[in-house]
């Protein structure tokens, strides 16, 4: 962490209290009395992370936290609250505002420690990296003794880790759990936590139990070894033993494979309790009680504030009592456990009844556990801790079920994306082969009608010509529809020949001059019809890379059409020009005639499409679809757009190609 941490309090104690903890844990601390001194410090200190108290004198520390979002320099500052234990509903105005977190006074310095920590860890990505390479190895000591701390952290750190240290057993695990330490070097006797002990919890921590630990000893007991490794430690050692013999074990237990780091909270980090009850003598007892075991311990004195505050702030396991005025503890539980939200946290069910239908109703009610109340706590924190492992280990499992799932969803998915590729790859394939075999039977049979069609329409004509003055008028009109639907046939079994060498003749490409080509093709048709009156524009200096072959016979079809559908119009006008549209060059062939009804445009490029009757604008319908094959087998696309009796527009695009 490169800022300091902000600590803003007006009570003196406080943000000395604050600031000596953090300076202690590795901090650089910048305590603050006042708003306009927070400003100060804002506008000249880079800042990590932010404690900020609600009540300032000479501002509203809710505000501040408004007006620390708002500037960009600050927004994303981490912010911790704090408050009274009383002032519930200045806990809830902050959250809303935008604080991250939220601490109530009395507060336990380790707890806020640990939140700080949580805080930065989220917030900075690289803090939650494991360690690389480049990275020392972090060890942490665990010993009551002062002086063999101090030999053991030198060693170590000549060695090359990293160190911490922790004076006891319960110091030691809170300080596991936040900075989650590479291995675990812990006394086997200690005042409180025994070493056994400190193992057993961080074996039964999901977030903790793959770490190391070397258990040390001084006891001469020969089952002290067993006892131990019975307890979950990775290795023993007497302190007798030279340090290089304690250097030697850690190195060995960090060199063994490892779990892999979980990314889930632990359960020796902090935890915030919400405790629900009308007596206020009861709160402050419990509350004082929880506090000493380092929980956040969030005050409410009746079921509807309990059920505000859930929706402002997550916690992680709720104390409730059963008997209250207003919305009784029996209700609140069952809207907390009907909540989605909420439903998964554990919640304890306390109350003064002692008899057996209280607690049936309190359990029914969908608590998870149930506690008759007592001026002696420890059975509720066994229980509490019970409730708070018991919900770990769900959310662990949980996990694991997730990921199963979703292991199972990507495998499936990745089959059945296979089978689609492996089977549009089969059906491509085998439609490929199909369009080919019909090109080719195409192309074969409309080359094999060719000579009996060029037969019926020579012996029609002869016959038309050996047979003058000898028919009557209707021999001849039948003669005449024989001879007509002959030539049409051939002009359709031309058209369905250009279509099949579209399709199947090999693309040469090569610079070509479109301006030119086209007009070449607007001369032969006007040499056909010389006395047209046809205005034809072409747009000169267009060049492109295509077959020459294949280019043709879309500028022969294109302005055929256009020459057929302005042949009623009375001042016919044919321009064949380009566009620059999003970078890419457009093609036109555009005409003033018969148009199109757009509601048609779709189909108008598939053959034997026809947009209007013989008696108009006789055709074959296979133009358009011989167009578009050729577009298409240059990379192209090709659209069209028009109105009826309005003219069309007919557009190309040909990918580039070097």
């Amino acid at each position: 962490m490169n800022g300091a941490v902000l600590i803003v309090d007006d009570i003196l104690t406080v943000r000395m209290d604050l600031a000596d903890a953090f300076t202690s844990a590795g901090f650089r601390a910048l305590p603050c009395a006042t708003v306009a001194a927070t400003r100060q410090a804002l506008a000249h200190e880079l800042v990590s992370l932010a404690v900020l108290d609600v009540v300032l004198p000479d501002g509203d520390g809710i505000d501040l936290l408004q007006e620390i979002r708002r500037a960009e320099a600050t927004a994303r500052i981490p912010i911790l609250m704090l408050s009274s234990e009383a002032d519930v509903k200045d806990r809830i105005r902050g959250l809303q505002t935008g604080a991250d977190d939220y601490v109530g006074k009395p507060y336990d310095t380790g707890y806020v420690l640990a939140r700080a920590r949580e805080l930065l860890r989220e917030h900075d990505a690289a803090a939650t990296a494991a360690p690389t390479a480049a990275e020392p190895a972090t060890i942490l000591i665990i010993d009551d003794s002062l002086t063999f701390r101090e030999e053991l952290r030198q060693a170590l750190q000549q060695a090359g880790y990293a160190v911490q240290s922790a004076a006891s057993g319960e110091e030691g695990l809170r300080l596991a759990a936040a900075r989650r330490p590479s291995a675990i070097v812990v006394d086997g006797e200690m005042p409180g936590i025994d070493g056994s002990t400190v193992v057993r919890r961080l074996r039964l921590d999901a977030a903790l139990r793959g770490t190391p630990c070397l258990l040390l000893t001084a006891s001469d007991d020969r089952g002290a070894e067993l006892r131990a490794l019975d307890a979950g430690a990775d290795g023993f050692v007497r302190k007798e033993e030279d340090l290089a013999v304690i250097l030697a074990r850690v190195a060995a237990v960090l060199r063994r494979p490892s779990t892999e780091r979980v990314d889930a909270d632990s359960l020796l980090g902090p935890k915030r309790i919400l405790a629900v009850d009308d007596s206020v003598t009861y709160l402050q007892e419990l509350a004082a009680t929880l506090r000493v075991e380092g929980y956040d311990v969030v005050l409410a004195r009746s079921g509807e504030e309990a059920l505000e505050m859930l929706a402002a702030q997550p916690v992680d396991c709720i104390l409730l009592d059963l008997m209250m005025p207003g919305l009784s503890g029996q209700d609140t539980c069952r809207r907390i456990k009907a909540s989605p939200a909420a439903r998964e946290i554990p919640l304890i069910m306390i109350t003064a009844l002692e008899n057996r239908a209280a607690m049936i109703d309190g359990l029914g009610a969908g608590a998870d556990d149930y506690i008759p109340k007592t001026s002696e706590f420890a059975v509720l924190k066994a229980r509490l801790r019970a409730q708070l492992r018991r919900k770990q280990f769900e959310d662990e499992h949980r996990k694991i079920r997730e990921e199963l799932l979703r292991s199972e969803l990507d495998a499936a998915e990745a089959r059945a994306a296979r089978q689609v590729a492996e089977t549009r790859a089969a059906l491509t394939e085998e439609l490929q082969r199909k369009n080919e075999e019909l090109e080719a039977f195409s192309y074969s049979v409309s080359h094999d009608l060719r000579a009996p069609l060029r037969a019926i329409a020579g012996f029609g004509q002869a016959l038309e010509e050996d047979s003058e003055g000898r028919l009557d008028e209707t021999s001849k009109d039948h003669l005449r529809r024989i001879r007509t639907a002959a030539k049409r046939m051939n002009e359709l079994i031309d058209a369905l020949l250009q279509l099949s060498r579209a399709g199947r003749a090999a693309v040469t490409r090569a610079p070509l001059n479109l301006s030119e080509l086209a007009a070449q093709v607007a001369e032969e048709l006007q040499r056909k019809e010389p006395d047209r009156p046809v205005q034809l524009v072409v747009q000169p200096g267009m060049t492109v890379i295509a077959d020459s072959h294949l280019l043709r016979a879309v500028l022969e079809n294109l302005l055929g059409n256009a020459w057929k559908f302005t042949s009623k119009t009375a001042a016919p006008r044919i321009e064949v020009g380009s566009r620059t549209d999003g970078g890419r060059t457009v093609y036109f062939v555009r005409d003033n005639g018969g148009g199109f009804d757009m509601s048609k445009a779709a189909r108008m490029f598939t053959p034997f499409q026809r947009l209007h009757s013989d008696a108009d604008f006789p055709g074959t319908g296979i133009g358009l679809a011989t167009v578009r094959r050729i577009v298409d087998r240059h990379g192209g696309t090709i659209s069209a757009v028009g109105a009826l009796g309005e003219g069309a527009t007919i557009s190309f695009t040909l990918a580039p190609h070097t």
